[in-house]
């Protein structure tokens, strides 16, 4: 691997070529954080997607982009002569340490949990730091994201089941609410009820450590896989979906999903 040398002469490099792009290049230098933000929340999505697929090479790809968009941003506020690359590093550097106790100071932590548990209080401690335990959850999350960090952070000042087995309670409570909204057949209500539904579910996967917006995608990347399967095999005979009965499409289905217990699809 690259010495510490190295990397600090190619970050440099970095700079160096966007300083030159942002003087030079008719795209780079009308750009501002407003006209960067779309393109920066893609290439986040990139990078995720890369790591869903454990693609190496694509993860060191969209790190890339991704490292390109912070230099992008720190610059255009150098030329505002509010903040530059370095004093993103400081400041960064700066809570590491105040948010590491047990390591930068006097506080003993043997267990991640027991790092989990002191965050949010040293959070809140933190000058200019949020005044409440969930202000910290970004409004623009996607929402299942958004619903396991809020309850993360609930969880780390102590609200949570006492035993995680208890979360199965509210989530055949939650069940029998939705079902019964769906015998009233009142929308607004339904959607109430799919929502509370959906958030204990996420509370249940926190509670088991499953990442639900890990565990959907790779629901979403099967079905995407299995039907790709169903309409390959119906277009090779000459036929269409919407021709082919439910019946057909569901041998078919079910012939994909043997395929992949195979290893053969």
């Amino acid at each position: 691997m690259n010495t510490r040398e190295e990397k600090m002469e190619a970050f440099g490099r970095l700079l160096d070529v966007m300083d030159e792009l942002r003087e030079k290049c008719p795209w780079d230098k009308k750009q501002t954080n407003e006209s960067l933000r779309s393109n920066t929340i893609e290439e986040t999505y990139e990078l995720c997607d890369a790591i869903i697929r454990e693609d190496n090479t694509d993860i060191k790809k969209e790190l890339g982009d991704l490292l390109l968009h912070i230099v992008f941003y720190a610059k255009i506020a150098e030329e505002k002569q509010t903040f530059d690359i370095k004093d993103v590093c400081d400041a960064l550097c700066q809570k590491l340490i105040f948010r590491h106790p047990h390591i930068f100071g006097d506080e003993k932590a043997e267990t991640s949990g027991q790092v989990e548990q002191s965050w949010e209080q040293i959070k809140l401690k933190e000058k200019g730091g949020n005044k409440t335990v969930l202000e910290g959850v970004p409004a623009a999350l996607p929402s299942v994201v958004k619903a396991h960090r809020i309850q993360d952070k609930a969880r780390n000042v102590g609200f949570d089941w006492a035993q995680r087995e208890q979360v199965w309670d509210k989530v055949n409570e939650e069940f029998h609410e939705l079902k019964s909204e769906i015998d009233h057949m009142d929308n607004d209500k339904m959607e109430a009820e799919f929502g509370d539904l959906f958030f204990s579910m996420i509370n249940a996967a926190r509670l088991y450590k499953i990442n639900p917006d890990n565990a959907l995608e790779r629901t979403n990347q099967k079905f995407i896989r299995r039907f790709n399967y169903v309409e390959a095999q119906i277009n090779e005979r000459g036929g269409s979906l919407k021709e082919t009965s439910l019946e057909e499409m569901d041998r078919l289905w079910n012939e994909a999903k043997a395929n992949e217990v195979l290893g053969t699809n």
